[in-house]
């Protein structure tokens, strides 16, 4: 009579979670979020997790490897221009075996796959909607808030508007656009001072 015994296997490691660090962009705040993502390099774990730097030039060009690299070098100085870089593209796919392949060169196979991005971008084209609304049509992952949050939160004036409809108390305040400004000086003064609670003298 033979003891059987159970084959024996080899457990596989678990896969590290790959994530794109995107950086830069068109905003005026630039170097501000070259300095973010430095620290964020810096400070994630390497074992834990595949790191994918991922750089949108002041040209509004995304680019990875070693031209986002080199893009990042900029942080503590006016970023470099850098005009000639293979850059990368998005593309939305309602086919999900194809979700996971939206990251990829323009100009030869599939680059990156990514399980998720972390959007490290400062103001315009970063923290107001429109790159969420990006990953949204793609249909990628994305660490932060969403479309709606994100847009509210950067636009103070619909912000305050959606405080005081939901009953949150607010100092008293006035919404100027730059159009108006631009069309009279004068009258944003004189609306502070119709608007204001300051005792006149």
């Amino acid at each position: 009579m033979t003891k059987k015994t159970k084959k024996q296997t080899k457990k596989q490691p678990s896969q590290k979670l790959r994530i794109g660090i995107l950086f830069g962009g068109r905003s005026g705040e630039h170097e501000v979020s070259l300095n973010s993502a430095t620290s964020i390099l810096r400070a994630i774990d390497p074992t834990k997790y595949d790191i994918i730097p991922i750089g949108i030039t002041k040209q509004g060009r995304w680019v990875t490897s070693g031209a986002a690299q080199h893009l990042l070098s900029g942080n503590t100085k006016p970023a470099p221009v850098l005009k000639k870089t293979q850059s990368i593209q998005l593309s939305a796919s309602a086919d999900v075996a194809l979700r996971s392949d939206a990251l990829a060169h323009q100009n030869g196979p599939l680059a990156q796959t990514l399980d998720v991005i972390f959007p490290v971008l400062h103001g315009t084209f970063g923290e107001d909607g429109t790159i969420q609304g990006l990953f949204e049509l793609a249909d990628i992952a994305y660490v932060g808030s969403g479309v709606l949050g994100s847009a509210t939160g950067m636009d103070k004036s619909i912000m305050k508007q959606l405080f005081a409809a939901a009953g949150l108390p607010q100092t008293p305040h006035i919404n100027l656009l730059r159009s108006e400004w631009k069309a009279d000086p004068n009258a944003a003064p004189n609306s502070l001072k119709r608007n204001s609670s300051t005792p006149s003298s």
